[in-house]
């Protein structure tokens, strides 16, 4: 009955990654060198890993080459920072991801600003979330990035719109409210000291929801027709996921919702695996094409 107000990351995302498969089967066609991908794991977070395995398992559907460099807890930041560098000079290498969270005892604002920002898959060097806010975007961060494609495939006029956004982390808050700001939306951006954020909830034409605090927001505090964006990943004790956002309540008033999990999570790896291609192309000259 409400399908159509779902928005399903996992079909958009199905989309983008049919395309980059098209783009790398015809660089292969043409005898050109394959995108590659560098991930780096440090240490054995569960979680960790299982982001790993599924963005190499994307890189496997579309055909882009991934190299996975799994250290030891124990790694210093010296020896991360060499094997940076190491990827950053190899002209085979055209992304490069760290996996976050690292250890506590690295500094993870010291690895991100290692990366070359043209090989910076994640966008979250300095560089490119500077030029994002100065609305002369290089490499996006892959959740804001894919939240806005969700944005434009429902053809929303962002022009008079009011966006409320709960979360300012660096991944997420920060770069959507730019992204949104970009497009001519009016944005508020709450943290865990917001006073009254039910009533500013209820102001928003478009909410994006990201502060890791399950079925937080309820359908009572939304405006009717809203368009609500989930990014929130929470695991409940029976095991099953949900996200920020109370989605059955909230699912017969709001104009369109995306759901927990298939919502936002499938768009950040395609997002993902867009920018690597991007990063192909400001890294590959005629020179170094052919293998």
């Amino acid at each position: 009955m409400y399908q159509s107000k779902i928005i399903s990351g996992k079909e958009l995302s199905s989309q983008i990654l049919d395309a980059i498969s098209e783009d790398v089967e015809d660089l292969q066609i043409n005898q050109l060198r394959t995108p590659c991908l560098a991930v780096v794991l440090v240490g054995n977070d569960p979680a960790s890993q299982v982001y790993v395995k599924n963005k190499k398992n994307a890189c496997q559907k579309v055909g882009i080459k991934s190299l996975e460099f799994v250290l030891p807890e124990s790694t210093t930041q010296e020896e991360l920072s060499t094997l940076i560098k190491d990827l950053n000079a190899d002209f085979m290498v055209d992304g490069i991801l760290v996996q976050l969270p690292l250890p506590a005892h690295l500094d993870s604002k010291l690895v991100i600003d290692t990366i070359l920002p043209n090989k910076d898959v994640d966008g979250f060097h300095r560089y490119n979330m500077g030029s994002l806010a100065l609305r002369d975007p290089n490499i996006c961060p892959c959740t804001p990035h894919g939240v806005m494609y969700m944005l434009d495939n429902i053809k929303v006029n962002y022009h008079g719109k009011h966006a409320v956004i709960l979360g300012t982390s660096n991944i997420v808050g920060r770069p959507m409210a730019l992204e949104l700001m970009n497009r001519g939306t009016t944005v508020t951006m709450c943290n865990s000291k917001t006073r009254n954020v039910e009533e500013i909830i209820a102001s928003a034409d478009i909410l994006v929801a990201a502060i890791g605090n399950p079925n937080f927001v309820q359908a009572e505090w939304l405006k009717p027709d809203a368009i609500v964006i989930d990014v929130g990943i929470n695991r409940l004790n029976d095991g099953k996921l949900c996200g920020d956002v109370n989605f059955n309540d909230a699912l017969p008033k709001v104009k369109y919702i995306t759901p927990v999990p298939g919502g936002v999570g499938p768009m950040t790896i395609a997002m993902l695996l867009k920018n690597t291609m991007r990063c192909y192309k400001l890294n590959t000259s005629k020179e170094n094409l052919h293998v």
